[in-house]
């Protein structure tokens, strides 16, 4: 590292356009002038009077190491020979109005552990062994994605990031998983938050063990085939005052207005998008954990609350942009300059965009108008599935659109369907327990669910402990029910998720074409009164999947679809087969088409169909149809 401070990098940080501030802001180890190793501190405090570092290494006193302001550039610089890595510092900064200030480094990459200062220290030169698996990351819109959500702190209570390295990637490993996600781990001081209120964006947390350990949980991953996505929080900040807030005694990160600045609904600050120098920080705090963690991708945390001004605000909160209107120009700039930015690394990294909104065209490309993210959480289809799944039976028939409306959007975006950690808290229940009838029942209607969410277009994600049917919610302070395995029913439910994770990730037709109606075809659209829905998936190569589901307890002998080629039709997965807790009666070992018309189609099926349960059934031979109309029934 440069004893001094490079201007190109500085002028790059000022005007928003950095994607490495970090090498040059926070503390790095360098070579001083008579040869000697020295430590820079370098922070950006641009209405600052003075600024001096405090730590072990001068007892903490603010008047032993002034730093000295370079330029304009509002970034201050000092360099001590005498620190040594694992001390601990502080920022001492006298603002513009004399009074004094303690911070933390916004750019530290190790924090105190249970503390709130920084540390002394040097990111290890890990030794990578990713490199086949990094290189294989290529076209994941064509690929198979199936996310296992992790709170890493209560997955299995009292693991470090080694354990997890190791337990949690050998479980993701036989269950099936594509990927592994990580709910925050930049360092944040409020357990409860869950990691959603961040002061520390460049440090690992504590919690869990040292920066290394968690690059030996990721490679570790990507040496067992399985990709690693963070949580990422840039959206706003929390208030904790060794944090971003009012950094120099002024407004650094956040809008000095508090119609900009505050968040009523979460008691934190919003970043002000329409400050450069925040554009720098968290477009280099995202390439950080790409390229020095080598996650694969990073979900983006309450984006709609990024994109609209009034995003959980009363009239008089919030302040429009200088159109009048309700969007964040400076978010919009952000996010399509994130995306850019991630596009051009070397290896495919995945930007997820989860946001409730119905703002357009959120994963497409900037030159096509849109903001560039790889995926978009799909909420509608998560609000609306629950929301069918949660009532009776008997009420079903009344809500059908429930089930088929997400198709009506479904190819507007590149989709995941998220089964995630906010519907399991807060009293919304257990996905088992939302399930309504008896013992069985619930059981039957949550494989399901799954075996639906796994069918539908788009990527899949499940929360841990759904995998298994976790009967509580989610509590961040307690270790999953894994006791729960001593049961069938939901030794026999996990059994089915893994089953169901690889049959997906062997079947082409159920992610090939997921952004298209080249991948889709209804067969039965609107049998609202039985409460039943057929659908073919095609890989656009011959491969075809014929998909139906019961949603009522009522079994069907000859449940009659029509079908757009004749053949045989063999059953390849059923959630009803006694492996999974099912009654194992109403298997379709090989169902032959009639030539009658039905449905608007010249052939037709007759299907065994279990009470609540979804059969799959492969088409036997190359199918005839590449599903290049609209891929409604006619």
């Amino acid at each position: 590292m440069a004893y001094h401070l490079d201007d190109t990098e500085l002028y790059f940080f000022n005007e928003g356009i950095s994607t490495a501030a970090y090498r040059a802001l926070g503390c790095h180890a360098c070579t001083g002038l008579q040869g000697e190793r020295v430590y820079r501190f370098a922070v950006w405090a641009p209405e600052a009077r003075a600024v001096s570092v405090i730590g072990d290494f001068n007892e903490w006193n603010p008047k032993a190491d002034p730093m000295r302001m370079l330029g304009t550039t509002g970034v201050w610089e000092a360099h001590l020979g005498f620190a040594r890595e694992g001390q601990l510092y502080k920022y001492a900064i006298v603002t513009a109005d004399g009074s004094e200030v303690v911070r933390a480094d916004p750019y530290a990459v190790r924090a105190e552990p249970g503390g709130t200062a920084s540390m002394v220290y040097e990111l290890p030169e890990f030794a990578w062994t990713d490199g086949a698996f990094l290189a294989r990351q290529k076209e994941a819109r064509r690929r198979p994605i199936s996310i296992y959500e992790v709170h890493a702190g209560s997955w299995k209570a009292g693991l470090g990031y080694r354990e997890l390295a190791h337990e949690l990637v050998d479980y993701a490993r036989v269950m099936g998983y594509t990927h592994i996600e990580l709910m925050p781990l930049m360092e944040y001081p409020y357990d409860p938050s869950w990691g959603y209120q961040v002061t520390g964006y460049y440090a690992a947390t504590a919690r869990y063990g040292t920066p290394e350990d968690l690059m030996y949980l990721v490679n570790r991953a990507h040496e067992h085939g399985i990709g690693v996505i963070m949580d990422w929080v840039p959206a706003h900040f929390t208030r904790d005052a060794h944090g971003l807030r009012r950094f120099d005694g002024s407004c650094c990160y956040e809008h000095p207005d508090a119609r900009r600045s505050d968040m009523p609904q979460w008691g934190t600050l919003l970043f002000d998008f329409d400050r450069t120098q925040v554009h720098s920080f968290l477009l280099s705090n995202a390439l950080f954990w790409l390229k020095e963690y080598h996650f694969d991708g990073l979900r983006v945390d309450a984006v709609s609350c990024m994109l609209y001004h009034d995003f959980g605000k009363e009239d008089g909160q919030w302040l429009p942009n200088q159109y009048g209107g309700r969007d964040n120009l400076g978010a919009v700039a952000f996010l399509q300059k994130l995306n850019e930015a991630v596009r051009e690394l070397p290896t495919e990294k995945l930007i997820f965009a989860e946001d409730s909104t119905a703002y357009p065209q959120i994963t497409h490309s900037k030159a096509d108008g849109g903001l560039g993210f790889s995926f978009k959480w799909n909420m509608g289809w998560m609000n609306d599935m629950l929301s069918y799944m949660e009532m009776d039976s008997f009420f079903r028939k009344w809500n059908h659109n429930k089930l088929t409306f997400s198709l009506c959007y479904a190819f507007s975006e590149a989709f995941v369907l998220p089964l995630s950690h906010d519907e399991v808290v807060h009293g919304k229940r257990s996905l088992l327990s939302k399930m309504p009838g008896d013992y069985w029942q619930k059981f039957a209607q949550l494989r399901l669910l799954y075996a639906c969410q796994y069918a539908h277009p788009g990527k899949k994600l499940l929360f841990m402990g759904g995998e298994f049917g976790q009967f509580i919610e989610w509590n961040f302070a307690e270790s999953l029910d894994w006791l729960l395995l001593d049961y069938d029913k939901h030794r026999e439910l996990q059994r089915m998720v893994r089953d169901l994770n690889r049959f997906y990730a062997a079947e082409p037709s159920l992610y090939r074409e997921d952004d298209s109606w080249k991948g889709f075809k209804w067969l039965a659209v609107d049998d609202s009164v039985h409460s039943i829905a057929a659908w073919l998936r095609l890989d656009g190569r011959g491969g075809a999947l014929l998909c139906a589901f019961n949603f009522t307890p009522v079994p069907w002998q000859e449940y009659r679809v029509g079908v757009p080629a004749a053949g045989v039709y063999s059953e390849v997965f059923s959630t009803d087969d006694a492996r999974y807790g099912g009654t194992g009666e109403y298997a379709n070992p090989m169902a032959e088409t009639i030539g009658e018309p039905l449905g608007g189609f010249a052939q037709q099926l007759s299907l065994r169909l279990p009470p609540y349960g979804a059969v799959y059934l492969r088409y036997q031979g190359e199918f005839p149809d590449g599903g290049e109309d609209d891929g409604a029934a006619e």
